[in-house]
């Protein structure tokens, strides 16, 4: 998407108060936001809530918020119980009481082990994550040195992974689906633990990622993987309840918004609501996907970046991706209307529309008119 130079003035200056209008800020960025400049990285890490407004707080809070994080990956990777034997390091975690054959279902042996089933599944989906770009193939500019030192006594996942699997399958698929199955390995410590940590949200932690580590600024981009993991962690925060099962039909669960798609239809237009209806197409054929993977599986990248600047400026964001969402149904009404079930429900999984540009004005133009 190309900015002209007087919007790029914009935002810099938007960006260059001591205290940020978030107000003023959020009506650039709905509208896309600039990468040059690494002004998008910016705006969004202010946007999810993670850099605070007053800019003179922004050095302590970072230097702070990157301690916690190598914390984190301390408590989180060390393994229990292992100790190099060359450096003739003893662990306290291997006792008489408790130890690696112990059955005991508090010991932490068993949550280790039951960690490495869950570090298998992560695994396969990073391998699967954006298989046809370089990007995610090739080794961070930044890996961090905590976990990829092999002088260290920590264990890395990776290393728990292979020890845990002689040999995991690679999955190349593109944006529509599975495509073939071969076992290279097709990511070499790209994203390094960040995206490891994810179960399963690697479709939305990688447009973050990708984001923050292809700033332009090197000084931001060394911390692309800390500042990846807070901002998905506020993000994720704002829609948990989507993935708690016992809110599932609750006002503030999944089926509950998938539902609020269709209602939306059905005030803006009955006739493809009815269609829709009369050939059983239920919500959660496909909106279940659209929303909790913020519509992250249904567009290329750059389209999926240009959607979040939209949805991560507007006050309630996931309100308005659920207009989004009315809106690619009302955009192939036409399609739809025409199509029996099962070309109908092709058109749905593989949505046909590309312009996202007019998915957003459509969107737009709902919201104004609720």
């Amino acid at each position: 998407m190309f900015f002209s130079y007087f919007r790029i003035q914009e935002f810099k200056v938007a960006l260059s108060e001591e205290n940020i209008n978030l107000k003023t800020l959020r009506e650039l960025c709905f509208n896309g936001i600039p990468f040059e400049g690494g002004i998008r990285a910016l705006c969004w890490k202010i946007l999810l809530n993670y850099l605070p407004l007053d800019q003179t707080l922004w050095e302590s809070f970072l230097k702070k918020q990157r301690e916690v994080y190598s914390q984190f990956l301390k408590e989180m990777i060390i393994q229990p119980g292992i100790a190099k034997a060359n450096l003739g390091l003893f662990r306290e975690d291997v006792t008489m009481e408790d130890h690696p054959l112990n059955p005991n279902p508090d010991s932490r042996w068993n949550n280790y082990f039951k960690d490495n089933e869950i570090l298998l599944q992560i695994d396969k989906d990073v391998r699967r994550l954006y298989p046809d770009m370089a990007f995610f193939q090739r080794p961070t500019d930044y890996p961090c040195q905590l976990i990829l030192d092999p002088q260290n006594d920590y264990e890395t996942l990776r290393r728990r992974v292979e020890q845990t699997t002689l040999k995991a399958q690679t999955v190349n698929r593109n944006r529509s689906g599975v495509t073939n199955v071969s076992n290279k390995n097709l990511l070499q410590n790209s994203c390094a633990s960040c995206v490891n940590t994810l179960r399963g949200m690697n479709e939305i932690v990688g447009p973050i990622y990708y984001t923050f580590a292809t700033d332009p600024n090197s000084q931001w981009k060394e911390h692309a993987e800390a500042d990846t993991f807070f901002c998905f962690t506020n993000l994720m925060s704002e829609n948990r309840d989507n993935f708690i099962k016992s809110l599932d039909d609750s006002q503030c669960g999944i089926t509950y918004k998938m539902e609020s798609v269709y209602s939306m239809l059905k005030d803006k237009d009955l006739e493809l609501y009815l269609k829709l209806e009369e050939q059983n197409i239920k919500p959660q054929y496909f909106t279940f996907r659209w929303l909790t993977l913020l519509l992250s599986q249904e567009f290329l990248l750059p389209d999926v970046i240009r959607i979040w600047d939209t949805l991560f400026s507007d006050q309630d964001r996931f309100h308005f991706l659920i207009l989004v969402c009315c809106a690619m149904l009302i955009l192939i009404r036409d399609n739809l209307l025409a199509g029996d079930f099962t070309v109908n429900m092709r058109s749905l999984q593989d949505y046909p529309i590309s312009d996202v540009h007019t998915i957003l004005i459509k969107a737009k133009d709902l919201q104004d008119n609720s």
